[in-house]
């Protein structure tokens, strides 16, 4: 069989509630050259009953179970093994695609081949009209003076498989893997913001970052922030750095205050150690942030947004002929 464009990765834990109706949202796809690999994680409901019953009707879906269960982030990174596609696409097991998803990534990041990969939300891109690609500096520029682009999930962007291979996938901290991704992988690769609100994110009592356990995992993210910032790495400098470590430090008292208002104490105990500031850091950053609302946009010479040249992008339909012919 021919190599697909798209390979969409399932990854999968007792979701036999949910599972049909996410199944059923990829296969809905007006882009239709994709294989969709389901890899359970040892579900202990009907989840690998029902992925079956999917994949004996559609030659496009594989269906993996592990061995052992490996937790949310190493399953990804194990599907990533799996995946033959140009592009990699996440898609939890718990969410719906809308039809037009996959059309309205792929034909931006074929037409865009500087961009390591396309990334969007649930909510539209602050700045120019999309798609529009940044560069690292640019992403940090977004996210620590502007009004944010790390809090997306895994499932928000489309990758160049090798590029994801290259990053090495996530590392497994908890439920804030996924932001803490974002810190290396876009202070390396150029990303294309796409346009928002092609999936729909469910939120039921059974994620893992409902829990109080995800509450201590998200607790060491302001740390690892802060030594991005710190890194040579970091694609900031000068006053941008500065101003972006002011930020931080800001949020960081601001999430301090309300733990201790809650008594939450031991959050607000390992956010404070793991960020380890010096007494020093906090005089010197601890200010109100300032933060604007076109920070991170590219602009022409003369100041003015940048409008997508639309006649290099493709169509769904010749994105998905294009796939088919490779």
């Amino acid at each position: 069989m021919n190599a697909p464009l798209v390979s969409v990765l399932m990854t999968c834990y007792n979701r036999e509630k949910f599972l049909s109706a996410a199944i059923e949202s990829v296969l809905w796809q007006t882009f239709e050259d994709f294989e969709l690999i389901i890899v359970d994680d040892l579900s202990t409901d009907g989840s690998v009953e029902i992925a079956n019953q999917y994949a004996n009707r559609d030659a496009r879906i594989r269906v993996v179970v592990n061995e052992t269960n490996l937790g949310q982030f190493p399953n990804r990174n194990h599907a990533i093994s799996l995946a033959r596609g140009k592009y990699i696409k996440y898609h939890d097991s718990d969410d719906l695609m809308y039809p037009h998803c996959l059309a309205t990534m792929v034909a931006p990041m074929e037409a865009e081949p500087r961009a390591g990969f396309g990334l969007s939300a649930g909510w539209y891109w602050q700045g120019g009209p999309c798609p529009m690609l940044l560069t690292p500096k640019m992403c940090y520029q977004r996210e620590f003076l502007g009004l944010g682009m790390f809090n997306a999930g895994p499932a928000g962007a489309l990758f160049r498989a090798e590029v994801l291979r290259e990053l090495g996938g996530f590392e497994d901290l908890g439920v804030g893997s996924d932001n803490i991704f974002w810190l290396r992988a876009c202070a390396r690769y150029n990303v294309l913001l796409l346009p928002a609100d092609l999936f729909w994110y469910r939120v039921h009592s059974g994620q893992e970052m409902q829990s109080e356990k995800a509450l201590r995992e998200y607790a060491i993210v302001p740390g690892e922030v802060w030594r991005a910032l710190m890194s040579p790495e970091c694609p900031l400098t000068g006053e941008d750095l500065e101003q972006a470590k002011r930020n931080r430090v800001f949020l960081l008292a601001k999430a301090t205050y309300l733990d201790l208002k809650a008594r939450r104490w031991q959050l607000a105990r390992m956010r404070i150690q793991h960020m380890n500031l010096s007494f020093g850091d906090w005089l010197r950053y601890l200010r109100r942030p300032r933060r604007g609302r076109f920070a991170g946009t590219p602009r022409d010479a003369n100041g003015e947004f940048l409008i997508p040249d639309w006649s290099h992008h493709q169509t769904a339909d010749s994105a998905k002929a294009a796939g088919s012919s490779k």
